[in-house]
């Protein structure tokens, strides 16, 4: 099991129309995982539950929280775990 919290850069990147998010955590967690534009408002939330210690990874394929794909542009995903939070950023390319 991962002795720290971590969230490694997305692949591919830049990316279309999806993108691959990993994430370790040490002890079991509440975690939020969530897609965010360059203005820091979320458009998609991807993770909202709690998960055991572990190696994880999740799909984003590019759709807000309606469905509807988003604009090419530089975008932030953000992970939440008890108190850990990292962010990173990511460039989706149409």
């Amino acid at each position: 099991l991962p002795d720290t919290y971590m969230l490694t850069q997305n692949y591919p990147n830049p990316f279309n129309p999806s993108t691959t998010i990993e994430y370790s955590l040490p002890v079991r967690s509440d975690v939020t995982i969530e897609i965010l534009n360059i203005l820091g408002q979320r458009v998609k939330r991807l993770v909202d539950k709690e998960q055991a210690a572990g190696n994880y990874q999740v799909v984003w394929d590019s759709r807000n929280d309606s469905g509807q794909r988003v604009a090419t542009g530089i975008y932030f995903y953000r992970l939440t775990a008890d108190g850990f939070t990292k962010t990173k950023k990511m460039l989706l390319l149409r």
